[in-house]
């Protein structure tokens, strides 16, 4: 009895063969990153996504309490009344500054903002994998939707901000116009700091347990209780610390809305050229953490 062998199954083609025969094919590598320019129209093309996601979480925040969305300015008022009570009462923080109250309240509802989409950023991936693992959409609309839902947060509660002003003589002016571009640079500063954190908490979730400590000590350096000026001008601390103080971009951009909405608060207590420095950190950290961000495309959701 004979048997016959089978012949020897064919070589298998080079890794590189079969590259140039997927590219030849038109086939492209799933999930690959697209290039910087087509990640933009991309994601304006989602515009529609992220405003109706940050409006539905807006709306789903608190629903589950009974005071619901009053919850969105009775959060910074509770806050502003514990920090009165501790810098302006027991720490006489409140020495040295004219209209004390709205200087309070306007650096707390500032600085809210700043921390809420910061905080946010940390979640954006981590606290939606299940979309980011079943749909294909360009990431950032994760960090760019939340950091929405907190300017359309803040936006609610200036309208309350506005009567308290009110009720400590502090009327409308044209200087308040100034509050709109100091917010829409705050609001792309804030956002390019989501981004950076977006994708550092995405490898690694232990950083959202972080970030509460990390913006407590960056509220306290930020001017939004005490007065830098009154700070600079004790005499205790270094020059250099001062200054590190006042270029703080926290600092800078709820200083930018006291001087908006506060007559008390003039120009003569807002470090030198202000809105230059505004504009650069704003600049910096959008177009950067837009960057870093999108360098990561490809990796988000796998592991």
């Amino acid at each position: 009895m004979t048997t016959t062998l089978a012949p020897p199954a064919p070589p298998a083609a080079p890794a590189e063969d079969l590259g140039a025969l997927a590219r030849r094919h038109g086939l492209s590598v799933s999930g690959a990153r697209p290039s910087l320019p087509a990640y933009v129209r991309q994601l304006w093309s989602r515009r529609d996504f992220i405003t109706a996601f940050a409006t539905a979480r807006l709306t789903a925040q608190f629903s589950q309490a009974r005071l619901g969305q009053v919850w969105q300015v009775m959060t910074p008022l509770l806050n502003a009344a514990v920090y009165y009570l501790i810098f302006g009462v027991l720490m006489n923080a409140k020495n040295g500054v004219p209209d004390y109250v709205p200087f309070l309240i306007t650096g707390i509802f500032v600085w809210t903002f700043t921390a809420n989409t910061v905080q946010a950023g940390t979640r954006a991936i981590s606290g939606n994998l299940g979309l980011v693992r079943a749909l294909h959409f360009p990431r950032a609309s994760l960090p760019i939707s939340l950091a929405f839902q907190q300017l359309q947060q803040l936006l609610f509660s200036l309208a309350a901000l506005v009567v308290m002003l009110a009720c400590f003589g502090e009327f409308p002016t044209w200087s308040w116009l100034l509050s709109v571009p100091a917010l829409f640079l705050q609001a792309l500063f804030s956002t390019g700091v989501a981004l950076v954190l977006a994708r550092l908490a995405a490898r690694t979730p232990d950083i959202s347990q972080l970030m509460p400590f990390v913006l407590r000590t960056w509220m306290y350096a930020s001017g939004a209780m005490f007065s830098i000026q009154n700070l600079a001008g004790s005499g205790r601390f270094p020059d250099a610390v001062v200054l590190a103080l006042q270029c703080n971009p926290a600092a800078v951009y709820i200083d930018l809305m006291r001087f908006a909405l506060i007559e008390s608060f003039t120009g003569a207590q807002l470090p030198p050229h202000v809105w230059a420095l505004a504009a650069g950190w704003a600049l910096l950290a959008f177009a950067g953490g837009f960057v870093w961000f999108w360098k990561a495309e490809e990796t988000y959701g796998r592991g």
